[in-house]
């Protein structure tokens, strides 16, 4: 079975369908960030390196770059266009003046992945996950009490759905090891703000822990956190292993600093209703995360995701270690319907505007 196209990609259709609004670029093209030689038996091979391309409009109307960071499995084409073949969130931020950096974490995408190299790949993510989780939730109520509110998916979700299939298509593999894949992506991300100055940062799903992290390195050059349904609640585990430090698996820095082989005190947390989860965050007194108290921090949320009922638990955690953040759910601000990959999804235009009104709203230049 081959992907079908949502629209023809023939040059001449491509020119006919971007005349009336042509997008105009200063600059667009790709470099590497991170990255480090080891030895291999075939020679001196580079390991934890990130693809990032980078999109500059020619009406440049913001001095602080967005850098997108995606989800697990996926990579940056999450950004780069919809399920359904219309333009991405890269579209969106570049026309409305902001300069757009947009990666593959390491062992994802465009980041080569040996497993000699970058090391031992986790397990498939079954196609039912995405089926049930991503594309049409509103088919397995059961699943979360918020799955019956998704409407927005491009499509069927079933195997048989182009949309469904072009999202297939940009999945792959994760690291087996949850904390190397945040300590690579923490490196390349760090030594991607050291050459491109401040930014702010966007992330998405499992690409939540590597803006804490990087943050945490690199505080003086992080203006802003957009935390797309980032990785959670607190504490989670699965198969690749743990979030340790609350948000993530490989360490950040608190105050009272954690003693060699200590580990955070937590509590269980009661949910705020029903529909809702109770989530852990750290016993009192918590420990501070004092590199993130400065930086604007908002997590986006959507109503029927299957973080809907979770997310909360971020929030409260982030709150509890000094940070100043927003929480900002997408029905209350009357975008409804979307699910945990939001960016591709029919209104996706809808969901990026909540977003670009939050910015509005700060100073980040």
């Amino acid at each position: 079975m081959s992907i079908p196209a949502a629209r023809s990609y023939r040059p001449h259709d491509l020119h006919a369908d971007g005349t009336s609004r042509p997008l105009e670029l200063a600059a667009q093209g790709f470099f590497w960030s991170g990255g480090e030689l080891i030895d291999t038996d075939a020679g001196p091979m580079m390991r934890g390196q990130q693809y990032v391309e980078y999109w500059i409009p020619q009406d440049l109307r913001h001095g602080t770059p967005i850098v997108m960071v995606h989800g697990g499995g996926g990579q940056g084409t999450d950004y780069l266009g919809t399920a359904d073949s219309r333009e991405g969130w890269v579209h969106y931020f570049v026309r409305a003046g902001w300069a757009v950096y947009v990666v593959d974490r390491p062992q994802h995408g465009r980041s080569p992945f040996h497993p000699l190299v970058q090391g031992e790949m986790a397990g498939l993510l079954p196609t039912a996950f995405l089926e049930e989780m991503f594309c049409r939730p509103q088919d397995f109520p059961e699943r979360y009490p918020q799955a019956k509110l998704h409407d927005k998916w491009p499509g069927t979700g079933r195997m048989d759905d182009p949309a469904m299939l072009r999202f297939l298509a940009g999945t792959g593999p994760s690291l087996a090891s949850m904390e190397q894949g945040h300590r690579d992506a923490q490196a390349a991300g760090a030594d991607l703000l050291d050459k491109i100055g401040p930014a702010i940062l966007m992330t998405h799903s499992a690409g939540g822990p590597t803006g804490w992290l990087v943050a945490d390195v690199r505080p003086q050059l992080v203006r802003a956190i957009i935390s797309v349904e980032p990785a959670g609640p607190p504490f989670a585990a699965n198969q690749g292993g743990a979030m340790t430090y609350g948000l993530s698996a490989a360490p950040l820095t608190f105050d009272p600093p954690l003693a060699e082989g200590e580990s955070l005190a937590t509590q269980l947390r009661p949910a705020p209703h029903g529909d809702l989860k109770d989530c852990l965050v750290q016993a009192e007194p918590a420990r501070k995360l004092p590199n993130l108290a400065h930086i604007p921090v908002v997590v986006v949320t959507a109503e029927a995701s299957w973080m809907a009922a979770d997310n909360h638990g971020t929030v409260d955690f982030l709150l509890q270690a000094g940070v100043k953040v927003d929480h900002l759910r997408l029905e209350d601000r009357g975008v409804h319907g979307n699910g945990h990959a939001m960016m591709l999804e029919s209104n996706s235009d809808e969901v990026a505007a909540v977003i670009a009104d939050w910015l509005s709203e700060g100073d980040f230049d």
